[in-house]
């Protein structure tokens, strides 16, 4: 199915102005009629319910992250404002805390300001999109799902925790641990799982002593590693199940002489700093800023007429392993 971006660049124009062609705003008739050419060769046919909604709203979209603070939500931002303001959109960045009543109160001023869609990384599996649904705006999940068959762009979680662990395993480690985010965050979950897989893989035993569930912030892999550390048999590597989470653990690891390779260190997420060298810590890199690309264009497809059912893109991590020493 043909989409606004395949007229725009069949019509030589920007996505912007093939919206504003068939919203009836102002054009020129010169490029006027190269949207309508190249939409009749394209057989595109705008969503009518999709373009009388768009007329009653602003070209304004929602983004709205857990953490503001994070580099890879800032990266993921980035992605999403490029791609929006090509289309002369603008970008409202609402930062939930991840919390669910600053979320549903961003979610309604949404609707109360008739912004054309929302961009949302949930705080919850409890997430309740009823009422921004309800009136007609489209929603793109970003980074975990939800419960609602919306269009989503997730990472392969469970294969980043498993390349993870896997070069922890391929190092020589034997006991490793897994900081997790919270457990009820569909990302944690998933690289917990691929953390599974990987010991399992090699016959390993799984210790439940060496998971620790806690907040994907830096204070939270602070303290996780602590209690790890304290254990009567401290692991001898870890896998950060975020890049917060990895500068925490790093810290305390630091702190307490134990640099790797003296404990082994996957950090699934890119390090946004660090004193350590980069070449002493396995990376699974993952392409924040491609996720908010992905999905700012099935987003603006969507507000663009796009109907058809919900969709799921899956982006990759890249794995950048640690320097043998």
């Amino acid at each position: 199915m043909a989409t606004i971006y395949d007229v725009a660049k069949l019509a030589g124009v920007s996505p912007a102005t093939v919206s504003r062609v068939f919203n009836g705003a102002s054009v020129s008739e010169e490029k006027a009629a190269a949207v309508r050419q190249a939409a009749a060769e394209l057989k595109f046919v705008p969503n009518r319910t999709a373009r009388s909604l768009r007329r009653q709203s602003s070209e304004v979209i929602a983004l709205v992250i857990p953490d503001i603070e994070n580099p890879y939500f800032t990266e993921m931002a980035r992605g999403v404002e490029d791609v929006a303001s090509e289309a002369g959109y603008s970008v409202v960045l609402c930062n939930s805390d991840a919390r669910i009543d600053k979320e549903q109160a961003y979610l309604r001023i949404a609707i109360l300001e008739q912004m054309s869609g929302v961009i949302l990384a949930a705080s919850s599996d409890r997430t309740d999109l009823e009422d921004l649904l309800r009136a007609g705006r489209p929603v793109v999940a970003v980074d975990r799902g939800t419960s609602y068959d919306i269009d989503r762009v997730v990472m392969a979680n469970r294969d980043a925790g498993r390349a993870a662990t896997q070069q922890l395993i391929d190092a020589g480690c034997t006991r490793i641990a897994h900081i997790a985010g919270p457990e009820h965050i569909e990302t944690a979950a998933e690289r917990v799982g691929g953390w599974r897989d990987a010991l399992e893989a090699h016959g390993m035993p799984v210790p439940t002593e060496l998971l620790r569930f806690s907040s994907f912030r830096v204070d939270g892999g602070r303290e996780a590693m602590a209690e790890l550390l304290a254990l009567p048999e401290p692991p001898d590597a870890v896998v950060a199940g975020n890049n917060l989470l990895g500068v925490g653990a790093l810290q305390v690891l630091t702190e307490r002489g134990l640099t790797p390779p003296a404990v082994g260190v996957s950090v699934i997420g890119s390090l946004p700093f660090t004193t350590l060298s980069p070449d002493v810590v396995t990376v699974v890199r993952l392409p924040a800023r491609d996720m908010g690309i992905t999905a700012a264009r099935m987003l603006l497809e969507r507000i663009g007429g796009v109907d058809e059912p919900a969709r799921t893109v899956t982006l990759q991590g890249e794995l950048q392993p640690a320097i043998a020493r």
